[in-house]
């Protein structure tokens, strides 16, 4: 099998051994925007299909040379990663949940609506894609990639991935915005770590948390008796990073007093300590980050307009999340396989990300999926979810599904547990416990 054109939704393996469904879900998925290839025969689907071509495989749960099961166990066993979705008939819920525990991806009862079919191969090529970026990245890893740092595949954050390499070693000041969580200072550190700066400090200073009456003194530093306490010489930030970085995070919150002070250095790049009448030259880049338009701040007068205008010869702005939607499983994977490494939970491998993710407006960017993905990890879901109630959206459909299909076959049997587990492939013991646990009603 060929790999898809690059503007395909993804690549489908469909397997049926009835001539007329495999037809059909050729023709609807390739009007969708899928490239599909169909067999009639499991045996010939395993021996023709190239896995790392595919991005997702469906398969009939019954057929008469090699059922799902084993087409399942096929793929699980030569390509792990590849997600596998079984059309299964109204009788076989106890081999669905069974392949579910194999590794199967999702499952689809029959007859099976076209647009769900869609709906579950779109986040089957999604998690495909995500796993196969994770992996990249973690290959790279220990080059300390870029890509690690500014993860995403979106237009946004491939030209800011490409910026910070132009940017890298040219000693111009830079202004970085964009909302809260987005990673500013992420974006600072990697255009230091990236430079011929990398091996000198990077100082990130934060100008909301500096007192205003020591601001002089922590950013500019002080000579022995410039004030009362002051018993000995210390040397300011923008000094001590010499030949590095100086980050002023939250410059928007800085007086107008103080910014005329760092207006001077940026444009003679020299530093007078309190108390001192010699100035003493320093080699720092500055990088600043506001959260505001910094523009529109001055203009209203609440920022000096010169000292905006000498930052702002180079401004790079970070997208929120919302913008940039496509980059929410691959951050949500990351962020979850590196807690579960983390917390001791697992082995790092990816999780598959919450169905809605899509939907949120991320008013905390970035730095609330990644917690939300460390909850996900430790069970405890979105902010409010009680700790142990919180199932991800796949294990929750399989509930469903089990509960009504218990529910049909006890209607089938007229109440007889008996005949209804037997129906279902389910020892009468293990019936009783579901129907217990799913709190049915048994119809007398």
């Amino acid at each position: 099998m060929t790999s898809p054109e690059s503007n395909s939704r993804g690549a489908i393996v469909f397997i049926d051994d009835e001539a007329d469904l495999c037809t059909a879900a050729e023709a609807w998925l390739g009007v969708s925007g899928f490239s599909v290839r169909s067999f009639t025969s499991a045996r010939r689907a395993i021996a023709e299909t190239d896995p790392d071509t595919v991005d997702c495989l469906v398969t009939d749960l019954r057929m008469p040379d090699i059922d799902g099961m084993g087409v399942l166990t096929h793929f699980r066993r030569i390509a792990p990663d590849l997600p596998v979705v079984l059309l299964t008939g109204h009788g076989d819920v106890s081999l669905a949940v069974a392949a579910m525990r194999e590794g199967a991806h999702d499952f689809i009862e029959k007859p099976y609506d076209a647009d769900l079919l869609v709906a579950v191969l779109d986040r089957a090529a999604e998690r495909r894609n995500v796993g196969r970026e994770l992996f990249r990245l973690r290959q790279r890893a220990g080059d300390d990639a870029l890509e690690s740092r500014l993860v995403g595949l979106s237009p946004a954050m491939t030209a800011l991935r490409r910026a910070v390499l132009q940017l890298a070693n040219i000693d111009v000041d830079v202004l970085v915005t964009g909302e809260t969580g987005t990673g500013k200072e992420v974006l600072a550190r990697a255009l230091h770590d990236f430079s011929r700066r990398a091996a000198r400090p990077f100082v990130a200073i934060n100008c909301a948390a500096i007192p205003e009456a020591i601001f002089e003194s922590e950013m500019f530093g002080h000579v022995k008796g410039a004030f009362t306490g002051a018993a000995g010489e210390r040397i300011g930030k923008f000094e001590y990073a010499s030949g590095g970085t100086v980050f002023l995070d939250e410059i928007e919150s800085m007086p107008l007093a103080l910014q005329a002070k760092v207006l001077r250095i940026l444009q003679e790049r020299v530093v007078e300590p309190l108390g001192s009448n010699a100035a003493r030259p320093i080699d720092v880049r500055v990088i600043a980050a506001s959260k505001v338009d910094l523009k529109a701040e001055s203009e209203a007068g609440r920022f000096r307009p010169d000292l905006y205008f000498r930052l702002a010869t180079v401004d790079l702005a970070i997208p929120p999340l919302r913008d940039r939607r496509e980059d929410i499983p691959l951050l949500f994977s990351l962020f979850a396989a590196a807690a579960a490494r983390r917390f001791g939970l697992g082995d790092g491998a990816p999780l598959v990300p919450p169905a809605d993710l899509h939907a949120q407006s991320w008013p905390g960017n970035v730095r609330e999926l990644k917690a939300l993905a460390e909850r996900t990890i430790l069970g405890f879901g979105r902010p409010g979810d009680k700790a142990g109630k919180a199932l991800p959206p796949l294990a929750d459909r399989v509930a469903r599904f089990e509960a009504a299909a218990i529910e049909a076959a006890l209607r089938e049997a007229k109440g007889s547990t008996a005949e209804a587990a037997e129906r279902l492939g389910l020892p009468r013991r293990t019936l009783n416990e579901k129907i217990a646990r799913y709190g049915l009603r048994v119809p007398g």
